[in-house]
């Protein structure tokens, strides 16, 4: 009768270690599995942040050229008044250097 309560007592323990064992691996399974969707979690964010940074980016070069156009449809638009400034005063003056440079040239 001994001998059946350790054979029994050495198969509960058998029993023990081997669910031991099932549950060690399930717990190496679900570490493989959490690892596995932290890295797929850590890519999708990586992804959305590159998106945004593209996006935002974009967004500061848009304005920049946008500031840059303004910029110089402004000084076009300077030069093309100090063009008409300039031309209009040697359109004014024009026929007074005509007679200075004929009356220096016939004075000579």
């Amino acid at each position: 009768m001994a001998e059946s309560k350790v054979t029994g007592i050495i198969k509960s323990l058998n029993a023990l270690e081997d669910d031991l064992d099932s549950l060690t691996s399930k717990v190496g399974d679900m570490k493989k599995q959490l690892s596995m969707k932290a890295q797929s979690e850590i890519d999708n964010l990586l992804e959305k942040t590159r998106e945004m940074a593209t996006k935002e980016a974009e967004v500061i070069i848009n304005a920049s050229k946008d500031k840059a156009n303004a910029d110089s449809t402004k000084i076009a638009q300077e030069g093309d008044a100090k063009l008409s400034e300039i031309q209009s005063s040697i359109d004014a003056n024009f026929d007074e250097a005509v007679k200075h440079v004929v009356s220096t040239v016939l004075k000579a």
